[in-house]
This record gives structure tokens, C-alpha cells and sequence, in this order.
């Protein structure tokens, strides 16, 4: 794969740079083991970065003395901070598209201050992959896949011209147009090189291929041995313009893996496994590295799905080292030869390859054991990824966890079917079985063996259960290209999985309405329906808003469920369907042994499979080709568009940032709990009409049919302003007897709508915080759960802990996070959250970042833990956030 980048000015202070010849043609590199003594003993990940400091190394922002420090890594003491260039960045539409607006409105602002528009430009690569925007709307018949798709480009249309304009204005923005594949099959099938060669002006060089991106599931790369991890949209776009990405530097933890998995067992019982074991080991923030004598059991797709579940068990990365496995798959999908041999060398060179001799001798922080052999077949569910459940008690846990959907009173629904059949159904019917998500769809082993099952089922005259709502949404047309090559796909139709888009669908919220006899009976009996999928979340609320129970599966589990029609069933034991003869026909039936599939892939999976499919990956359909696409410095915003309008946070932007004041007399907008996730915050599923963004786009004459997502509508501030803590299963201490988007209104006294209340306050110029317990923020990298607060008036949230990449997004948007002192949370320290809270320290951040603010609310006093993890992100809280710093640094207006 090849870059053109910018040029860095390079003072080399360690005598680094070199030459590498591979097949004839020279390479200039940055030789780690001339500048780096003892370099063999640092883990993969710490070279990588180290490589990248002294290839930007500029003598300004990037100094000598961040290389020496980051080359003396001691894994049991605090590091220095780094400043990280990626080599490209990765974006998804749903967190893409707004970033593409900030960028139009930065030019707007950069005019304003007296700069050219066209400084605001990427300046390293940047893919955007059209994939959260399809609904799956229509199932179950062969033109599905067309008619979702018409019905996206419909929906869409005005998101897509901004992509068009975008696309013809940046000239190192690459759009791949929708439905053509997911973000991370994408980069894993095709975008990604493993090793770069940069084609730029000068002389042409090799380094390490790393990557952010604006979706959590970017470290799914990192089973290719590429180094990279999801951020917020507010940080892809200051590393789009060249602006490095500030870090601790990490704790490292090595995986150790041993044996084999036994006979039966998928990647996705593996990784749901290990989720579980490394969310209760406590991995947050970590790098994690994997080697073990279990690598040569595990594919690179296997490497990959374990990777992308990197985010559900709260790693920034999962990294696999690039050995044999790695250049197989870069062979078998399609890379060329010269591009294989380049990775081998560099890496060889570098002492990136991997050898189980070595990693004995590398230093971590910690080092976890994990026996392959030991994993059972698995489903994880009904709230959390990492609440993982042995298949053989999946049915006692789903028994155990249904009184607290229901209330501990059982229920029934009478429905129709779309054949016109009519059911009684009990609590945990499976209303919807997805095969979706890049998480499995990307590994041919799991897609194979979901046909191979289907196919038995079928042959055994088996039928689907008509009140299933069951879609297949692949990750790239090349899973379809090889599931037709091995004759499967027409199996998994007659099952109801016909292809509905290449696209998230069902594990982003867009599995599209059940079908309306299920639905509108599901509604009306509360009946504690289930949804059966093959991605990697199922928080509450998120999947389908019909559907109160969720539960992640392998492929071929997926199908299963789906024939079942429910989960109170032991899939181990009892009968999955009966056959036409009477028969009971039971899932070990069915199951397709490892050698069966091993020989599907050998004759079905070939090099020119994904070589054909990628040969057009940015042309897009017809529709998208009428698109306009004409390059212009500024975006023609539209006052008649209800999906696209400027973005208000540089409204005011001086050339100089205001000074920061303490804060003094907030009040608290939520009280939460544990495990709030980003959906809780800011929604993505579908808008509806009785709410107060429904209630603002009817204002504006748009039909209820027409409201699409709020995903979709991230574009719109004013729609997303509305739906910010209005997730339908939100509970807030504030009103204890009330679940949803409400709050009580300390300046009334009265419950309301969090909309509303946030509006009262900000009326009144009262600062407002957010109360938390453990894990706040986790989910995805939706950086709207940032920008939303900022701009009700959010000044700080407190909380016992943060996931990742939300902490970073807050500070991003000039939000505080603070901790609750060491084992003390809001309910331990006595607060009601009707307190006026007091911050006193925030003015300390105009010199250093203090330690701990001293927190007042009420009677109650405490010393709050500063989450602002560096310097580069205390320049961000002065500058009230990363867009305007980025904003001013670009403009020279930082002092930099």
C-alpha cells in the first residue's frame, strides 16, 4: 500500500535514519536498534511508537527528549507523555460525516481569523467507509439487498452530496460509498499495509502502518500486527490535520495463549471468552500484546475478531506480531507479492517479526495466561458483551435474568406472522436473528460454518420460525462471493438470511422494524423478546427498541436461535426443530466439523475474489455517481437542510482562549450508575415521534417516516441537542421512580424532560455536572456524547471511573472528568445530587494540571482525581477544547 505524506522537518538526533534494499529497490527507514540500546527487550508496541517519534521527530514538538524517555519504558512505573502521529485515519459515516461538517465550518472560522480556508485540508490519508447508514428495513426476500439500498440513498441523500463535496475537496480524502462493506472488514481486507511506502516527494520510505479511527473497533486492524485504535471524532479530525495525538504512555500487558481450541468451538466463543476474562482482570486504557505457542492456532481472521472486541474489554489495543500467519492472509486477499516481501523485510529489520525465543525476554507490565483449550461454546448476553454464558446454561441464565425484564410477572403475545400464521409467544422468543457486524463476518470460517449448518438444517427439511425477523448483512460482498462459490448462500436464504446490506445494521441499531403483527404485539404485551446476533454489543436499548433482551453469538448460533425461535431452550441438549418425518432433529445434527469447513474455504476463498470486489471499492452505484461532486473552499450550507447545519463550536472563537474560571454554583443534570455507555448519552437508533428531537423535526414539516436515525442526524445539532440522555432504558437517581430522558429541574423543582431542563439552566447561566459510578462512557467512540454536554452546559463530570476514549472525548470538548477519591463514590460520600456544586483548582490549569480539585457540594467536601492525562491535554482544556486549539494551532495563533 502506498501514502504520499508531508514532509516533517527531521534534525535525526539519533543517527536513525538508514537504508533498507528489498528486491531492488532502496528504502529510506528509521532503524530502531541504531538509536534505541536495549530495544530487543521492549514489547512490539513500544517499538512501534518509538519508531514514529523519530520519524517526526521536529526538534519542536516532537523532541529528543520524548525519545529518550519513551526508549527508557519501565513497565512498572508511570510513563512520559507521548505524542503519536498516525500514518492514516479511518472513518465511519454515523461519526465521519460530522466530522467532514467541523472541518467545513473550521474553514468558516479559519476565513474569520484572518487565515486562507484552504489550510484546513487532511494532511494524511483519510478513508471514510459509508457503512452505519443502512437500515434493514426489508428481510427475508431476494431483492432485500436492493431495496434497503434504495431506501438509504433516499434517506441519505443530503449526507451523501456533503460526502461528494468533500470527497472533490480534500484531496487526500477517499470516500467508499455505501453499501459496498464495514469500516473495519474494509480496512483489515484492504486498507491496510502492515508496512507502508511512502511515494512522497523525497526519497521513498518504509515504516509501520498505524491507524485511528472514529469507530471503537478500530484495533481489529491490530490482528495483522497494525498498530491502531478508536478515537473520538474531535481527535480524528486534529490528526487529520497533523496535529499529533497526545497519550500516557501505556501499561503492556502480555496474553500469553497456549493450546488449541477443541472441536466445535469458534473464534467468537474465544473472544466472548476472553472478554470476559480480561473485563474482570481489569485492562482498561492498557496495550495488549498476544504470543503464546496457541498463535499457530489461530488465523489471522481468528486474530482479528479476537482484536476487535478490543473495546468490550476495555483495551486502547490488542496487537498480534506480523509473522507467517500475517503474510498468508495479505496473500490470500489479494496483496501483491512486492507488498508481502516489503513487510517481511521491515519488519525483520525492525525486529517487528515475530519469534517465540524472543518475546520471552520483552518486558510488560504484566503477563496473563490464557489455555485456548479451555473454551466451551458461547453466547453473551442479555446487557453486556462481557457477560458471557456457556451455551449448556445458556437457557438457566436466560431463566435467571428474565424477572428482572419483566418484573417477575410472565408474559404472553398473540402475533401474526408475515405468512399470516398466528402464534402464542412467551417471554424470550427471538424476534430477530442477525448475522451481521465486521466483528465475525469478516472470518470465512465462522460465515462458512452459519451456511454449512444452514444447509444441514434445510437437507433435513427444517423451516424457520415464521416471527423470526432474520438478515444477513456482511461485511464486504466478498463473504457473499465466496458463500455463492461454495453453493451456501441459497441455504441461508431458505432460512430466511438473504443478504440485506453490506453494512452494521443490526449491531449499530438499524436492524430495521419487526414486522408489524410481531411488533405492535411485542409492544402492547411487554412481552420480553429477544434478539440473537453475531456482533459485538448489545447494551440495552441499542439493538431494536422492541427487543428487551440481547444476546451475541457465533454465525452459525445465530441460525440456530433462529430455528429454535427462542431461548428457553437448552440448544445442547433438547431438539432445535423436528424434521418431516417426525423426527427431533438437534443442534450436534447440524454442526459442521472444523475439517468440513477447512475444505470449504480451500475450494471457495481465493486471492481473486477480494481482488475483483476492491478493483472498484470507491465507484459506488449509479446513484451515488449522479451525486454531485464539485470541489469549492467552503460548504454551501443549506437553511432549508433538517440533517446538516453549521456547527456552533466556533462561535466566538478568539484568535486568543478565554482564561478558565473555578466553577461555582452547578448543579447536577444526571445522576447515573454503573456502566452508563455512550448510548445511554447520546442514542443511535431510530427517532421517535414522541420525543423531543420527533417533536422538533415535526416542526419542521418532516413526516415521522422521514425521521431516520439519530445517527443519521448527527449532522444537526439541534436534533441531537434533544436526544442527548434520552436512551428509553436511562436511570437516573434524580427521578428514582422514573426510567428514560428524564430529570428533576433543581431551579422549579419539578421532573421534566433533560432537554428542557438543560434549556431552563442554561437560560439562567447555570453551570451544570453529571454524577457517575464505574465504567462511564463505555461503548462506542461517539464523540456526541461529548459535544451534546458541552454545549447544554456540562462543565464537569464526576465520576468513579471512565472508559477510554470518552474520558478523552470530554476533555476534548473542554469537559473536566474527575474520580471520585480512591473507594469513594457519590452514594459513599452522601450526596442526593441536589446540591449547588462548587470546583475550586480549575484556574491551576492555566500553569500545570493540578493533581485534584477541591469539590464542594452542600455540606460534603472531597478532593476530586484530575483525569487529564497530559500536557497536550491540559493545552486543550485552556483552549476549551481540541477544535479550537486545533483551530488556532493551525492558523499559528498557539504559540507553538
Amino acid at each position: 500500500m502506498s501514502h504520499r505524506s508531508r514532509q516533517v522537518k527531521h534534525p535525526d538526533s539519533f543517527d536513525a535514519r538508514a537504508r533498507l534494499t528489498v528486491a531492488g529497490n532502496t528504502f529510506e527507514i528509521f532503524r530502531l536498534r541504531n538509536a534505541v540500546p536495549g530495544a530487543e527487550s521492549l514489547p512490539y508496541s513500544i517499538r512501534i511508537l518509538l519508531e514514529n517519534l523519530l520519524r517526526h521527530e521536529d526538534g519542536v514538538r516532537v523532541r529528543a527528549d520524548h525519545v529518550t524517555a519513551l526508549a527508557g519504558w519501565d513497565p512498572a512505573q508511570p510513563g512520559p507523555e507521548v505524542l503519536f502521529h498516525p500514518a492514516r485515519v479511518v472513518m465511519q459515516d454515523y461519526s465521519g460525516v460530522p466530522c467532514l461538517v467541523d472541518l467545513a465550518a473550521m474553514r468558516e472560522a479559519a476565513v474569520r481569523l484572518g487565515g486562507q480556508a484552504s489550510v484546513i485540508s487532511p494532511r494524511v490519508p483519510v478513508d471514510l467507509v459509508v457503512d452505519h447508514s443502512v437500515m434493514a428495513d426489508a428481510s427475508g426476500t431476494p431483492d432485500a439487498y436492493a431495496r434497503n439500498a434504495a431506501l438509504d440513498h433516499a434517506r441519505n441523500r443530503e449526507r451523501y452530496e456533503l460526502l461528494r463535496w468533500a470527497e472533490a475537496t480534500f484531496e487526500r480524502l477517499k470516500v467508499v460509498p455505501p453499501n459496498t462493506g464495514i469500516i473495519h472488514q474494509v480496512n483489515l481486507e484492504r486498507l491496510a499495509g502492515v508496512v507502508i511506502a511512502d511515494d512522497g516527494t523525497g526519497t521513498a520510505a518504509l515504516y509501520p502502518d498505524t491507524v485511528v479511527g472514529t469507530d471503537s473497533h478500530t484495533p481489529m486492524v491490530n490482528g495483522l500486527g497494525v498498530l491502531g485504535w478508536g478515537v473520538g471524532g474531535i481527535e480524528a479530525v486534529a490528526a487529520m490535520l497533523g496535529q499529533p495525538l497526545s497519550l500516557r504512555t501505556p501499561r503492556v500487558i502480555a496474553c500469553e495463549l497456549s493450546g488449541r481450541p477443541l472441536d466445535g468451538v469458534t473464534a467468537t466463543d474465544i473472544v466472548l471468552t476472553l472478554t470476559e476474562r480480561l473485563r474482570a482482570h481489569g485492562v482498561v486504557g492498557s496495550f495488549i500484546e498476544f504470543h503464546g505457542p496457541g498463535l499457530a492456532a489461530l488465523s489471522a481472521a481468528d486474530r482479528a475478531t479476537i482484536a476487535n472486541m478490543c473495546p468490550e474489554y476495555g483495551a486502547t489495543s490488542a496487537l498480534f506480531p506480523i509473522d507467517e500467519e500475517v503474510l498468508r492472509y495479505l496473500r490470500a486477499t489479494g496483496r501483491s507479492p512486492a507488498h508481502v516481501d516489503r513487510v517481511r523485510a521491515y519488519a525483520e529489520e525492525q525486529g517487528l517479526w515475530y519469534d517465540p525465543a524472543d518475546v520471552t525476554g520483552f518486558r510488560y507490565t504484566e503477563r496473563i495466561a490464557f489455555d485456548l483449550s479451555s473454551v466451551v461454546p458461547s453466547i453473551a448476553g442479555p446487557r453486556r458483551p462481557q457477560d458471557r454464558v456457556p451455551l449448556a446454561g445458556a437457557r438457566a441464565a436466560f431463566a435467571e435474568a428474565v424477572p428482572d425484564v419483566t418484573g417477575g410477572v410472565p408474559h404472553r403475545a398473540e402475533v401474526t406472522a408475515p405468512d399470516g400464521s398466528r402464534h402464542t409467544l412467551a417471554d424470550g422468543a427471538v424476534v430477530l436473528a442477525a448475522i451481521t457486524s465486521c466483528t465475525n463476518t469478516s472470518n470465512p470460517a465462522l460465515m462458512i460454518a452459519a451456511g454449512l449448518l444452514a444447509k444441514k438444517a434445510v437437507e433435513r427439511g427444517l423451516q424457520p420460525r415464521p416471527w423470526v425477523k432474520s438478515t444477513l448483512a456482511p461485511g464486504s460482498a466478498a463473504v457473499m462471493e465466496y458463500l455463492a462459490q461454495a453453493g451456501l448462500d441459497t441455504y441461508l436464504a431458505k432460512l430466511g438470511f438473504n443478504l440485506v446490506a453490506y453494512g452494521c445494521t443490526s449491531c449499530i441499531g438499524n436492524s430495521g422494524p419487526l414486522p408489524d403483527g410481531v411488533g405492535a404485539a411485542v409492544r402492547e404485551s411487554g412481552l420480553a423478546s429477544v434478539a440473537v446476533l453475531s456482533g459485538n454489543r448489545n447494551f440495552e436499548g441499542r439493538i431494536n427498541p422492541d427487543v428487551r433482551m440481547n444476546y451475541l453469538a457465533s454465525p452459525p448460533l445465530v441460525v440456530a436461535y433462529a430455528l429454535a425461535g427462542t431461548m428457553d431452550i437448552d440448544l445442547t441438549t433438547d431438539p432445535i426443530g423436528t424434521a418431516p418425518d417426525g423426527s427431533p432433529v438437534r443442534l450436534a445434527d447440524l454442526w459442521p466439523d472444523g475439517r468440513e469447513v477447512t475444505e470449504v474455504a480451500r475450494t471457495a476463498v481465493s486471492p481473486d475474489t477480494y481482488t475483483a470486489m476492491y478493483e472498484s471499492l470507491v465507484a459506488g452505484d449509479e446513484r451515488w455517481r449522479a451525486l454531485p461532486a464539485q470541489p469549492r473552499e467552503l460548504y454551501p450550507w443549506s437553511e432549508e437542510s433538517a440533517y446538516i447545519a453549521p456547527p456552533p463550536y466556533f462561535d466566538g472563537t478568539a484568535a486568543e482562549p478565554p482564561a478558565l474560571d473555578d466553577i461555582a454554583g452547578a448543579r447536577v443534570l444526571a445522576y447515573l450508575g454503573d456502566s452508563v455507555t455512550t448510548d445511554h448519552i447520546s442514542p443511535a437508533g431510530g427517532i421517535p415521534e414522541a420525543s423531543p428531537a420527533g417533536a422538533y423535526l415535526s416542526g419542521l414539516g418532516v413526516r415521522p417516516g422521514d425521521f431516520n436515525s439519530y445517527g443519521a442526524r448527527r449532522c444537526n445539532h439541534e436534533v441531537l441537542l434533544r436526544g442527548l440522555f434520552s436512551n428509553t432504558r436511562l436511570r437516573n437517581r434524580l427521578v428514582p421512580d422514573t426510567v428514560g430522558g428524564y430529570t428533576r429541574n433543581h431551579l422549579s423543582g419539578g421532573t421534566t424532560g433533560m432537554y428542557e431542563a438543560a434549556l431552563a439552566y442554561r437560560q439562567a447561566g447555570v453551570p451544570l455536572v453529571v454524577l457517575a459510578g464505574r465504567e462511564y462512557g463505555t461503548g462506542s467512540s461517539r464523540d456526541w456524547a461529548a459535544k451534546g454536554p458541552a454545549l447544554i452546559g456540562v462543565r464537569a463530570v464526576i465520576a468513579e471511573s471512565f472508559e477510554r476514549i470518552h474520558r478523552s472525548n470530554l476533555v476534548g470538548m473542554g469537559i473536566l472528568p474527575l474520580e471520585f477519591p480512591p473507594g469513594e463514590s457519590a452514594r459513599t460520600l452522601g450526596l442526593t445530587g441536589s446540591e449547588e456544586f462548587d470546583i475550586a483548582g480549575v484556574k491551576g490549569f492555566a500553569e500545570s494540571v493540578p493533581r485534584t480539585v477541591r469539590v464542594s457540594a452542600g455540606a460534603v467536601s472531597f478532593d476530586a482525581v484530575v483525569r487529564v492525562d497530559t500536557p497536550m491535554e491540559a493545552e486543550f482544556i485552556r483552549h476549551g477544547g481540541i477544535l479550537p486549539y486545533t483551530l488556532r494551532s493551525v492558523l499559528g495563533l498557539d504559540g507553538s
